[in-house]
């Protein structure tokens, strides 16, 4: 799977946010959106509304194709519950966001090369699918040859962010349980993000 390389600072201004957790935080000497003048904005229509929240919450989890967020949308709307709250919920459980969670990973593009460079176990198993979906009783692991890895030793030291309620730190720093599925409002999403008009906006993409 293609890793996104364009221009991570730009998107975090274009939100007002420091979306990806970098440690240089890139508002901290451009606070307006990118363009001239900061780009001054119009009023949106609905569908322009509705694509900034789709563009958010791709961004929000490492730059996700529109493919990928039709493929989670469509196995919610399969799924029992309200769907834009499964629809969070499978996005949560990524096992990139996860591991981006317990802190092994200082940003979610950190956590995503972790897992394609097969660093990561699951209940003892080597994965290296970064949509793998992460049950409720799964552990999350770094494999034991990969634990003195400078960004994992440095990301697992720096407690900055805070472990999300349903997941729970092993002792060692380098495990973790996901002792829940995610509530809405326990997700630390980094901006205001509205679920319900993401999946509308998918619903009408093939």
């Amino acid at each position: 799977m293609a890793r996104y390389t364009g221009p991570k600072n730009r998107i975090a201004r274009r939100f007002g946010a420091n979306i990806f957790g970098r440690l240089r935080n890139p508002l901290l000497h451009k606070t307006t959106p990118p363009g001239m003048h900061g780009a001054k904005r119009k009023k949106k229509s609905d569908y322009g509304m509705q694509l900034e929240e789709k563009q958010k919450i791709r961004s929000v989890y490492g730059m996700l194709t529109q493919k990928q967020l039709v493929k989670t949308f469509k196995q919610a709307l399969k799924m029992k519950g309200t769907t834009h709250s499964v629809f969070l919920q499978l996005l949560e459980c990524r096992l990139d966001n996860i591991v981006y969670r317990l802190r092994f990973a200082g940003t979610i593009f950190g956590a995503q090369q972790l897992v394609a460079h097969g660093h990561v176990e699951v209940d003892g198993k080597k994965v290296d699918i970064r949509s793998f979906t992460v049950r409720p009783g799964m552990v999350i692991s770094i494999r034991n040859k990969s634990k003195n890895i400078k960004p994992v030793q440095e990301s697992i030291q720096n407690t900055s962010r805070e472990i999300p309620p349903y997941l729970t730190l092993g002792e060692d720093h380098l495990s973790g349980t996901l002792t829940n599925l995610p509530e809405h409002d326990q997700v630390p999403l980094p901006i205001l993000i509205n679920i319900p008009l993401v999946c509308e906006f998918l619903s009408h993409t093939n």
